[in-house]
Formats: C-alpha cells, structure tokens, sequence
C-alpha cells in the first residue's frame, strides 16, 4: 500500500511539472530562466545617435537603409543644398571648424575624415522641443534646421572596429533601441530612475517656456507652461555648481517612486556609481563632471545626509572594488566621469568606449560573470541624425534611436535584436526579474529585453 501511494504521488508530481513546469520540481520551486541573470549593470554612457555609432555595423538597420530619410530641408520645408561648416564649441562663442571644408553635401558623412575618434569634436543642441521639431512627426528631416551646429548633425563614426562594436560583435545589439524622452541628458537620467519626469510647480517666471498659439515653440527655456522640468535644472541637494547659491533657481525635492525605491522595498541590493562623485561632494568636482547626470541626487530619499545616499550614491571607483570585495550588488549602474562618457565636446569617442571596454573586461574575470548582465547604453542622441522614426508613444517620447549593446554568458552571441525597445526596457527588465511593481505605464508596457537573451546558453 505504501508503495502504491508513493507512486501515486510521483505521478501527481509529474503532471504537475509538465502543466507548470517553471512552477515547481521534486525538491521545491525551480527557478524561472531570466533568474539565471543574478546581477545587472547598466553603463550609461552620452549623447550618440544609433546610426552615428553603428550605421554601419554589419547586418543593422543602419545608412544603408536610410534612403529619402537623409534628406534635410529647412524651417520652412524647402530642401537644403549643403551642410554648413560644423562649429569649434569649444571656443566661446562658437567659431567655425577648419577642419571640415565650408560646404558638406547633405548626406551621412564619416566624422573620421576629419576628426578622428580619439579627438573631440564639436558639440550640439540637444533639448526637449528641438528633439521633437527635428524628428518632424517621423520624418527626421529637420534635425540640420533646428540645430544649433546643423553640419555636425549628419556626422558618423563606423564603430564596428572600435572597442564597443567588437563588444556588439560578439554580444547582442539592439537596433530598435530608443531613448525614452525628448531632448537631453537631464530629462533621460530621471526616465532610466524613475520613467518620470521631473515637477516644478512653481518655477521662477524667467525659467519657462513659451509657446505659440500652435503649441510650437517660441522661446525656450527650463520647465514646460505646466510645470515639467524638461531641460536641465540642478538639484537643490549637493552637489551642485558652486555657481547656484539661489535656492529659488534650483529643483526642488522630487518625490515620485524610483527604481532604487523599489529594489530597497523588496531587500533587492543596488547602487549607482558614479565618477568623480567623491570630489565633487567635497566640493572640488573634476572639471567634466556633470552635475545633471546624477539623477537620484534630486530625490528627497537620496538628499543630503539620508541614509539613502549614503547606502546607495557612490563614487566610481567603489565599483572595481566592490567587484573584487565580493559586494557588487544585485543591480548595478555605474556613470563614468565625463571625460569618459563620450560626450561630444569634452570627451572624444575612443577614450570613453575604451573605459566601457575596460569595466566589461574587469566584470568578465571576475566570480560575478557567469550569472551577470550588463547593458551598454546612452542616455540620448546628442542631436545627432537618425533615419529611423520613434514610434508615437505620448508627451514624453521615446526620442530618438540610440545604441545598446547586451552582454552576457546569457546574451545571444552575434545577434542582432530588433525589437522594439527604449530607456525604460531597462526598467522592465529589472522589474520581471526581481518581481518589482512598475513604476509607470511605460516601463509596465516595455518590452523587457529578455528577447536578446538566450537562457539556455551560459556557463
């Protein structure tokens, strides 16, 4: 009899398992696939466009498909002739570059020709209502018109040899790849925390926007006629440049959910790190650190003196050594100091994909890479060209395409993802693996970017 009811129960197991087989196994619960990811790092870098990466990365939806969508016209729809003569920014005011010819045909150019990637070029308008007047209801053909450096816009470099498009060769690269908001990096560091943006109740006068009767913009500006922060503001926590003493001129506490939040709720660890976060708190900040990029700054749970900021705020070079102390968390995002961050203007491209290279390659020999994920990623364009439309999704975005890059024992090897997917991808991501409420209706609605893993694989 005894044998008889053990046999009975095996078998009920066994259907058990064929029913719900992520459900349960003899010995208890059996883990889902994507929990075989233990840890995510995100590598935020800056300000490059899809095709002005890797328009020509093999087999991508890249310049050779750009066809009518390269064509430029100006404010007023008529087609344009030639480029101007990009600017030197780093001059004040701006001055022509002389080593770009005057006139550029109206075309994809490759920037190597005359900037090479190890040198900085100049640097572009990037901003809420200039990234949506460019785009131009999903033409792309007006991003040489609003600009503020319009022959800079078509530049690309071929990063299919550089550091980061070996790493794409060899991993996932995501071509459908969007980032989340209009415009710059202000308002796209708060989307990656927090798929939200930033409220400024009652702003300054002189900081908001002004449009037409159409909507259209007319003098631009910080914060939207309804109180969005939609370009960049300081934090009024630390730090912030020395130069901002006027507490009515900086962003008030923000209180909305953040990411962070959520993994601390669930007892999920996390951190950001950031470079040259140290010595700009001690009031000595390098001088491409970028007070804007620090995006949790801004929240009251992470504000001066919180227990949140000194759990989870942490300078760059924590991370190495938390990977070799054994205490790298479970989610990761690591902001490398500007001169790193490939912003164009004040960091060249090569330098800044070199020190990616160099944190993948420092993750990969150490314990924490059989079971880690690490998406490569920027926060937007830059206001660079692209020739592929963002999908229409509501005030906010998604932007422009942009580069990810999706590397781990688990991600598709030489795999090019065509999914549809923008900054809080990300989010999603994280919240299907750790089992975390969303934050908003865009990271619930994201596809998650499990389609570039293959969980089979691994070590």
């Amino acid at each position: 009899m005894t044998d008889l009811n053990n046999n009975l129960h095996r078998t009920f197991v066994a259907i058990l398992l064929v029913l719900c087989p992520f459900s349960a196994t003899w010995g208890g619960e059996q883990k889902r696939p994507i929990e075989k990811i233990e840890h995510l790092i995100v590598i935020y870098q800056e300000n490059w466009s899809f095709d002005g990466l890797f328009g020509k990365f093999p087999g991508a939806n890249g310049l050779a498909r750009a066809g009518a969508g390269a064509v430029q016209v100006d404010k007023a729809g008529k087609p344009l002739d030639t480029l101007p003569r990009p600017l030197d920014t780093s001059k004040r005011p701006a001055v022509p570059d002389k080593r770009f010819p005057a006139e550029l045909p109206v075309a994809p150019y490759d920037l190597a020709r005359f900037v090479a990637p190890s040198e900085r070029s100049g640097d572009m308008v990037h901003r809420f209502y200039q990234n949506q007047l460019q785009i131009n209801g999903g033409k792309n053909d007006k991003f040489v018109a609003w600009s503020d450096n319009g022959g800079l816009v078509m530049s690309y470099y071929d990063a299919t040899n550089m550091p980061l498009g070996r790493l794409a060769a060899e991993y996932t690269l995501a071509d459908n790849f969007f980032q989340a908001a209009f415009g710059g990096s202000f308002l796209n560091h708060f989307w990656l925390v927090c798929a939200c943006t930033p409220i400024w109740t009652n702003p300054p006068a002189d900081r908001v926007v002004t449009l037409d009767a159409n909507g259209v913009l007319a003098r631009d500006n910080t914060v939207t006629p309804d109180g969005y922060a939609v370009n960049t503001a300081y934090s009024v926590y630390r730090p912030h440049p020395a130069s901002e003493k006027d507490t009515k001129e900086l962003l008030p506490p923000q209180t909305m959910p953040t990411i962070g939040d959520r993994l601390t709720q669930k007892g999920i660890s996390w951190a950001w790190y950031s470079g040259g976060w140290d010595d700009a708190l001690a009031g000595r900040p390098d001088a491409t650190f970028q007070f804007h990029h620090q995006p949790l700054a801004y929240f009251a749970a992470y504000g001066d003196g919180t227990k949140g900021r000194q759990e989870h705020l942490k300078d760059e070079k924590r991370f190495l050594n938390d990977l070799k102390t054994g205490n790298l968390p479970s989610v990761t995002f690591i902001k490398p100091l500007g001169v790193d961050d490939e912003h164009p203007g004040y960091a060249n491209s090569l330098q800044g994909q070199r020190h990616v290279a160099d944190l993948v390659k420092a993750v990969k020999e150490s314990p924490y890479w059989p079971n880690t994920a690490i998406v490569v990623t920027y926060d937007e364009n830059g206001g660079r060209w692209d020739h592929v439309a963002p999908p229409k999704v509501d005030r906010w975005g998604p932007g422009t395409r942009i580069p990810a890059v999706i590397i781990s024992p688990y991600a598709r090897k030489g795999f090019i993802d065509h999914t549809f997917y923008d900054t809080t991808s990300i989010l999603g991501f994280i919240e299907k693996r750790w089992g975390i409420k969303p934050l908003g209706t865009r990271d619930a609605a994201a596809n998650d970017l499990t389609n570039a893993f293959d969980f089979g694989a691994g070590q």
